[in-house]
């Protein structure tokens, strides 16, 4: 195997875990509405939940990862989390639902983006943004498989069909392809600095503090910055296809907007691509934050204009397809490489929670105000998000 074919291993593996573990939550839960009797606020409980035992999960994984276990890391919890979305269709109460999202979202914080990525940046160095790219590029296509598949699959054999579906893909698919190019991976970079081991073994370093990190305001104002737009897609991503049939979507017009965001975000990602030696990786996250909250204000007004909604799936998805690989750049960049994985994993931490009280504060916003207030917040939340984001680079070095 080669760096490349790993790398595209991997990105083929997340795609899968995406899909199977995280979008498949969205894409099912006009499902779960119609067939259980739980309301809404309570079925997007659970999925906060997860996201809050992702964030606790997040900075044990870096340090592990850190520690050369990312291998382990990314395949166990991957292969649980499937487990867990196959019991799904035995909980026979909303509180048994949310103790199995509980269980995913552990694994969640073990097998996306975050420990992917510390991986690729402790093993590819200077190549890693590039890897991460292409990663990212192959994996938007995630909720492009979920939407279409799992409601494919609901319609013709019910809800628990698909849940099955997603969980067997991760398993005998998407979970060999990740271990297999993580081993490898790691084996490299254990390899290349097998020299520098020993002389650390003789002269050891300081332990890595993190509240060494925790000091920085350039931390928390970065931190706060990408968890405030992590919640403004939140709420989107999380409400897609409510939020599009109150526009006056047909559910099946709905389903194929949700299923273009993936598509939208390679997009993003090859437009930077193609900009990225012209405009500073700043300048890029800046346009990120200014698309999203463009794209909130197209799905605003898309209830008068109804062709506004291709506005809106262009700049949200390409928009938060950017974001995925300028946030551990410029955590890289204003933070340092050093101990990445756990600083990674810190930073992850406000982002995730942000991602948890999403589904939830949709709903509340929703009962509140109906889906225009909702809308109304998440744009306000990219702006806020970027006043944050400008400030922290005035500390960065």
């Amino acid at each position: 195997m080669t760096a490349r074919r790993a790398i595209i291993f991997l990105a083929i593996g997340e795609t899968i875990y995406w899909a199977g573990l995280y979008y498949i939550f969205a894409a099912l839960l006009v499902q779960w509405e119609t067939a259980e009797p739980w309301p809404k606020t309570s079925i997007t409980a659970a999925f906060t939940g997860a996201i809050l035992m992702a964030a606790v999960i997040a900075p044990i994984a870096g340090r592990l990862v850190d520690s050369g276990r990312g291998p382990h890391v990314l395949t166990f919890a991957a292969l649980t989390g499937a487990v867990l979305v196959a019991l799904l269709p035995f909980a026979n109460s909303v509180w048994v639902f949310g103790v199995i999202w509980l269980g995913v979202g552990a694994c969640l914080g073990g097998c996306l983006y975050e420990t992917c990525f510390s991986l690729i940046t402790r093993t590819r160095g200077d190549s890693a943004r590039r890897d991460i790219t292409l990663v990212t590029l192959i994996a938007g296509l995630a909720g492009t498989l979920s939407f279409p598949l799992s409601n494919t699959i609901a319609d013709a054999y019910g809800w628990h069909a698909a849940t099955w579906t997603m969980a067997g893909l991760v398993v005998f698919v998407g979970v060999p392809m990740v271990w297999t190019a993580s081993r490898f991976l790691e084996g490299e970079y254990q390899k290349q600095h097998a020299a520098t081991a020993v002389d650390d073994t003789a002269a050891p370093k300081p332990a890595f503090k993190l509240r060494s990190i925790l000091r920085k305001p350039a931390f928390w104002l970065l931190a706060i910055g990408f968890a405030i737009l992590g919640g403004n897609h939140g709420v989107i991503i999380n409400h897609i296809l409510p939020i599009l049939t109150d526009r006056g979507l047909s559910s099946d017009a709905a389903v194929i907007a949700a299923s273009m965001i993936g598509p939208m975000q390679v997009a993003g990602r090859l437009a930077m691509m193609a900009a990225e030696r012209r405009v500073s990786s700043h300048g890029i996250t800046t346009a990120c934050f200014i698309g999203v909250a463009c794209a909130g204000t197209a799905l605003f007004f898309s209830k008068f204009t109804p062709g506004l909604v291709v506005l809106f799936v262009i700049l949200q998805g390409s928009g938060h397809g950017v974001t995925s690989i300028m946030r551990p750049v410029t955590t890289k960049e204003v933070l340092g490489t050093q101990n990445f994985g756990a600083i990674s994993g810190a930073v992850a931490v406000p982002y995730l929670l942000a991602w948890a009280a999403a589904p939830v504060a949709g709903s509340l916003l929703w009962e509140a105000g109906g889906y225009d207030l909702a809308i109304m917040v998440v744009i306000g939340l990219a702006v806020v998000g970027l006043v944050l984001y400008r400030a922290a680079l005035r500390y960065a070095p």
